[in-house]
């Protein structure tokens, strides 16, 4: 080739690229307007509103917004990408598609983002023209002006959101959909937590404390802050953690039970607290966990201890009523990936006696002692029972054999292998468990001798009654065991954020 032909390539050859480049920049007109974002550090404050989505609804068509949330899914079609933006337990259909304000290589970026990263868009809301069955906002989305990427996620992750959305059943959702399983959701806690079921679980999880927190507060009980390392088992036996304390050792609260006492003891009359417990117990089973919040309570009673019985009876029906009234979204939303039967309860709540419950037992054709305690397969059999013949998910045994019970349960007047201590049930399953606690320090002595524990260990304890005490009774109740029973969910690490049992302790 001569030198002139040569030389004539070239120039066209730069002729023909600075032309693709001067048609890029002319058709990348929405420069500016997409983007990842610099890393936020502060710098400077925008004044901008960040609608949350699940606000977004018919009212706000035409209306221009931003919206921060994750991208769920992307499906890119020719000039379009359509985008499933997901902010907690909410979901919005986003549509980036070329027009006079959205160029082609803006849409292509669109395509590019890594599913569950954090975005910010500016869009018009439209009305859907046929329902979005597959977003929560089902009448509306978004017609994207500008989408910046906030916080980058990596491209592979660990857990993908809709496998963790699946139900535990493999084959529920199509034999060959891709299951989650719960050690791989609890070892990547923080994407499973991020599934509209887990953001609704939790938010039901603290309305139980605000009801519980309202209910006993309208009562006229004081909430009180109990320690969490003490000197000796609060629930005597080996299943406490124990921890090395400067030059001695102490041990982890398998309960408040000790402080809540003093505290009655002291005239503060009726009390609560929320807070954690702890309990080594080696139990690998779907109710279990070494550490949980307890949501525990105590009060003075006038003549009889079932004016705490009835107390903790109507408290937990203010809780059941207040779970429906306030949670009908929160819980659509967990039925729909763990479906379960409605919580059913009466008012005033129902109250047997551990006696008749072995007759109900007895006349299924289950022979229990008189003085044993219900195994955890009796109790489920005995809560079928109560259902099928009083139409209650929720009941109360009262007075248990004293032989099953701590040091510091109240005998019984009447029949001294009995006691003044009752537990309550939901589904079958124990969720509380209470009683008359011994006032007088000369009976609890003998009580503390008899169960040979070492007086020494819990004289502060014992002491606290040497100098007059109301009669007084309480109960334990565990949070996380009442949330799962309440929505069915099965297993009590689905309703403890990071679990804690003998074989976890991450994340």
């Amino acid at each position: 080739m001569a030198s002139g032909d040569s030389s004539d390539s070239s120039k066209k050859l730069q002729e023909q690229q600075q032309n693709e480049s001067s048609t890029a920049h002319e058709e990348d007109f929405s420069q500016g307007n997409y983007g990842i974002m610099p890393l936020i550090q502060s710098k400077e404050k925008i004044d901008r509103q960040l609608i949350p989505v699940r606000d977004i609804n018919e009212k706000s068509a035409k209306q221009t917004i931003w919206i921060r949330g994750r991208l769920h899914t992307s499906r890119g079609k020719g000039k379009q990408c359509f985008l499933v933006i997901r902010h907690q337990s909410a979901t919005i259909q986003a549509v980036v598609c070329v027009s006079e304000n959205v160029s082609k290589p803006m849409v292509k970026f669109a395509t590019t983002i890594t599913k569950e990263s954090v975005i910010d868009v500016e869009g018009e809301v439209t009305l859907a023209p046929t329902p979005i069955e597959s977003c929560t906002q089902k009448d509306v989305e978004l017609q994207v002006k500008k989408l910046f990427v906030v916080s980058p996620a990596e491209p592979r992750l660990p857990l993908l959101i809709e496998d963790a959305m699946r139900p535990d059943d493999p084959t529920s959702d199509g034999a060959q959909a891709p299951h989650a399983n719960q050690d791989t959701r609890l070892d990547n806690r923080v994407i499973d937590l991020r599934t509209p079921a887990n953001q609704a679980i939790y938010r039901v999880e603290a309305g139980v404390c605000k009801l519980f927190r309202d209910t006993l507060d309208a009562k006229g009980f004081v909430e009180i802050h109990t320690p969490k390392i003490i000197s000796a088992a609060s629930e005597g036996g080996a299943n406490v953690f124990q921890v090395t304390y400067f030059k001695s050792n102490a041990y982890l609260a398998q309960s408040p039970q000790f402080y809540k006492q003093m505290a009655i003891a002291a005239d503060f009359g009726k009390v609560y607290t929320i807070g954690a417990v702890f309990r080594a117990e080696d139990s690998n089973t779907h109710r279990h966990l070494t550490e949980f919040v307890g949501l525990d309570l105590e009060m003075a009673f006038s003549y009889h201890y079932h004016e705490v019985v009835n107390t903790i009876g109507d408290l937990f029906t203010q809780i059941f009523k207040g779970l429906a009234e306030r949670f009908v979204t929160e819980i659509a939303i967990i039925n729909k990936q763990f479906p379960c039967e409605p919580f059913e309860f009466i008012e005033p709540a129902l109250r047997i006696e551990y006696k008749e419950g072995l007759a109900l037992l007895a006349e299924a054709g289950v022979q229990m002692g008189s003085e044993e305690d219900l195994s955890t397969e009796n109790e489920r059999i005995l809560g079928r029972i109560v259902k099928a013949k009083y139409h209650t998910d929720f009941y109360i045994l009262d007075k248990y054999p004293l032989a099953v019970r701590p040091f510091y349960t109240m005998p019984d007047p009447d029949n001294p292998k009995y006691s003044n201590s009752y537990d309550m049930f939901m589904r079958g399953e124990e969720i509380l468990s209470g009683a008359q606690r011994i006032h007088d320090s000369q009976l609890l002595l003998e009580r503390v001798k008899h169960h040979k524990i070492n007086i020494d260990q819990i004289k502060s304890y014992i002491d606290a009654f040497r100098y007059g005490c109301p009669p007084h009774g309480g109960g334990g109740i565990g949070l996380e065991r009442v949330l799962m029973l309440y929505l069915g969910l099965g297993n009590v690490r689905k309703t403890s954020m990071f679990p804690r049992d003998p074989k976890r302790i991450t994340p």
